[in-house]
């Protein structure tokens, strides 16, 4: 199992990266390769992405989430990441989004890739496009605030 820990810091209130990362069906507008996120309810996704070159999708299940704090995830079956993404208010301006990924790479492709850090830099690359995407518009594009205890 690889794992990925990428954060960046951004120049909003915490509120507002937390309430933007609630967006999934936003992600293709940050997230490379992103195709599709489905919300299919609360705790329920749906995600289409390439990877590598080919088409793939997975199920995935919030299963710890907490307004300003954190969401946690899990994919349902073995095809896509687990993780979790933490918000830490740095002052009433400034955000620390850190996130930690863990996935099986599937195949000599994606293997190599990760052997070069390619999975890392995408995530790295994909948390600058949140930071820019949030930080450009000024103000989140919805919310939800509920809470989903582990």
């Amino acid at each position: 199992m690889k794992t990925i820990e990428e954060s960046i810091d951004i120049a909003v209130p915490v509120s507002t990266a937390y309430n933007q990362w609630t967006q999934f069906e936003s992600f293709p507008h940050f997230m490379d390769g992103v195709e599709r996120v489905e919300q299919k309810g609360d705790t329920r996704l749906h995600w289409v992405a390439d990877v590598g070159g080919q088409t793939r999708e997975w199920d995935a299940e919030i299963t710890e989430q907490h307004p300003d704090e954190r969401v946690a995830w899990k994919a349902i079956g073995e095809d896509g990441p687990d993780g979790v993404v933490t918000f830490h208010q740095l002052d009433d301006r400034s955000t620390k989004v850190m996130l930690q990924m863990a996935y099986d790479p599937e195949g000599a492709k994606e293997s190599i890739g990760s052997a070069f850090g390619l999975d890392s830099r995408r995530v790295k690359g994909d948390l600058k496009a949140f930071k820019e995407f949030i930080e450009t518009r000024g103000a989140e594009t919805g919310a939800w605030r509920g809470d989903v205890e582990r």
